[in-house]
């Protein structure tokens, strides 16, 4: 690594996406990643250096994107003002490429959820920033299935609702991929990249997969509407959870069943199916209990 090696900004990095990403990015890069427990990021290669902050303390901003050519964004606050905070600070510090991680429900003309709401706008003040940009819109995540290992290892059963729907959902490891081609390369400025994973998948073929994987019968509970929407609501503000409601109305309306072939496109290798995805993670279901 030479000293005029490019600095890459990992936000998230102890999440899902963005902890992938730190791990593929080549030694030639110095990779600055920005968390708010620096405890949770384990070791770490000589080429990554690890800050601490977060996107409502501009100064922790200001220290992570100095020096900084191209970042990963990667926020959370449904409705906040995070990714208004960061553009701000990453203008001002002279950043020039920012890969921002979207949905793909942005591009459904028939999605108008909070989320999706709060996704849209956040695209366009990227867009508007005067910095190159490039949008990672993925599915959901293959991983967000770690939800149902506690009652699979304790009851055997998955509960979900709408179980025959399906989703052309992703492996993480395959945004990450992406995410590290765009930051890496030329030619991705200006483009939206909508991520999928090779075939459109139901909660109950999900739950067939796992069950031959793990080598035990596993039992698929439909939950109904009003139970979810119950559960929601105790976890998440009402606007929050009615939009994770309506999400999943779009997806058994069939609104998220379409693959693309940007992963193949982009990384060069096919995108990981569910099955690889699970078979890679199958001791998280095993140890759940």
């Amino acid at each position: 690594m030479t000293r005029s090696a490019p600095t890459i900004l990992v936000t998230g990095a102890t999440g899902t996406v963005g902890r992938e990403v730190a791990q593929r990015i080549p030694a030639r890069y110095r990779v600055r990643l920005l968390t708010r427990r620096p405890e949770a990021v384990g070791r770490t290669a000589d080429h990554i250096e690890v800050v601490a902050g977060e996107y409502a303390d501009p100064e922790s901003l200001d220290r992570a994107l100095h020096g900084v050519d191209r970042a990963l964004l990667v926020t959370a606050d449904v409705g906040g003002d995070h990714d208004t905070r960061f553009l701000h600070a990453a203008r001002s510090a002279g950043v020039r490429h920012i890969v921002k991680l979207s949905g793909a429900s942005v591009s459904d003309p028939g999605a108008d959820d909070l989320i999706t709401r709060w996704q849209r706008d956040c695209e366009r003040q990227l867009c508007a920033s005067g910095m190159a940009w490039t949008l990672l819109r993925p599915r959901s995540f293959m991983s967000n299935t770690l939800a149902w290992a506690p009652t699979i290892s304790s009851e055997g059963r998955v509960r979900a609702l709408y179980g025959d729907s399906v989703n052309a959902c992703v492996d993480p490891r395959d945004i990450a991929d992406v995410a590290v081609r765009a930051l890496t390369e030329v030619g991705h400025e200006g483009e939206a990249h909508v991520l999928t994973g090779p075939n459109p998948i139901s909660a109950v073929q999900q739950t067939k997969l796992l069950a031959e994987l793990l080598g035990q019968q596993l039992t698929f509970e439909e939950l109904a509407e009003d139970e979810v929407r119950a559960q929601y609501r105790r976890r998440h503000p009402g606007p929050l959870a009615d939009a994770l409601l309506r999400s999943a109305e779009r997806q058994r309306a069939g609104a998220k069943s379409r693959v693309e072939n940007t992963v193949l496109r982009v990384t060069g290798h096919p995108p990981r199916s569910y099955a690889q995805w699970a078979a890679d993670h199958l001791t998280a279901f095993v140890q759940a209990a």
